[in-house]
């Protein structure tokens, strides 16, 4: 992003500046005003791919300039009109209305309440199914698809042609501003009710079984090499790629436990994707 670095000093500057000097400052708005258009057009991302040992590296100040939105906005109320019907009203900040689309993007959202924050990224060929919903600092690739009652929370990446499936909650990160978001890679496959959350990175051509949740406190463990992942001061949750990883359970130790006969929830990756895999996970071209 070099060919950005006036913007992000500029940015840099406004974050050290309270809500007060913010609105007080008259270049503040034009500036965060050319700050939001990159983001709405993909051309700034909170995280991007980079040849560290994740993949990937977090742009700061963009999360940076997502707050000094936040700190600059003041509430307003919008209404959207119903063909008569009434209208649907809202209060949010000004600096941050609904993400307004036009054909020519070549993004389907589908009619039932779905919405996208601006400052958000769909790219060209994403569907999105009713309701679901893309906060600010989403970063949404070519061809995915976000299924109803889907979330792609702040700052979260999505890769090329991933389906997040009905009801996945894809957690969102905007402080600290050093934190990785959730990342998705491409051609990954997140069952119904999932939910992944805390900066944990899914690698591409994943099989994210339906009800997985993966974080930072529940490690993964892996039944093909024999070993377990889970995130260290260092590094996030990585769920390898091409894992096809499903909701399990271990036994919990002691004496009481055991007397009773409890277990605990664990994510258990039980093979790695295959032909066999790729044709149960493929999705029809037609519905894009």
């Amino acid at each position: 992003m070099e060919q950005y670095q006036e913007i992000r000093n500029q940015i840099t500057a406004l974050s050290s500046l309270g809500a007060d000097q913010l609105k007080a400052d008259p270049e503040s708005r034009a500036i965060f005003a050319k700050f939001k258009k990159l983001l709405n057009d993909g051309r700034i991302r909170a995280a991007e791919p980079d040849s560290s040992a994740n993949g990937w590296t977090v742009n700061q100040w963009v999360k940076q300039g997502i707050l000094v939105g936040m700190k600059l906005g003041g509430l307003i109320e919008s209404h959207v009109d119903l063909d008569g019907l009434g209208s649907f009203s809202f209060i949010d900040k000004d600096t941050y209305p609904l993400r307004e689309f036009t054909a020519a993007e070549g993004v389907r959202i589908v009619p039932g309440g779905s919405s996208v924050r601006d400052g958000a990224y769909l790219a060209p060929g994403v569907v999105m199914m009713p309701p679901a919903y893309v906060n600010v600092g989403g970063y949404v690739d070519e061809g995915s698809m976000i299924d109803s009652h889907a979330l792609v929370g702040s700052c979260a990446q999505i890769g090329k042609k991933v389906h997040l499936s009905a009801a996945v909650q894809i957690g969102g990160v905007l402080e600290p501003v050093g934190a990785m978001p959730v990342i998705i890679e491409d051609e990954v496959m997140v069952g119904g009710n999932c939910g992944i959350y805390e900066g944990t990175i899914v690698k591409k051509r994943a099989v994210i079984g339906t009800g997985v949740i993966l974080n930072g406190s529940t490690p993964v463990y892996d039944l093909v090499n024999g070993t377990i992942l889970r995130k260290s001061a260092d590094g996030p949750l990585v769920i390898p790629e091409g894992a096809v990883v499903v909701a399990g359970s271990r036994q919990v130790k002691g004496e009481f436990a055991a007397e009773h006969g409890l277990s605990i929830y664990t994510p258990l990756i039980v093979k790695y994707r295959d032909e066999r895999t790729d044709s149960a996970t493929a999705l029809e071209s037609a519905l894009r």
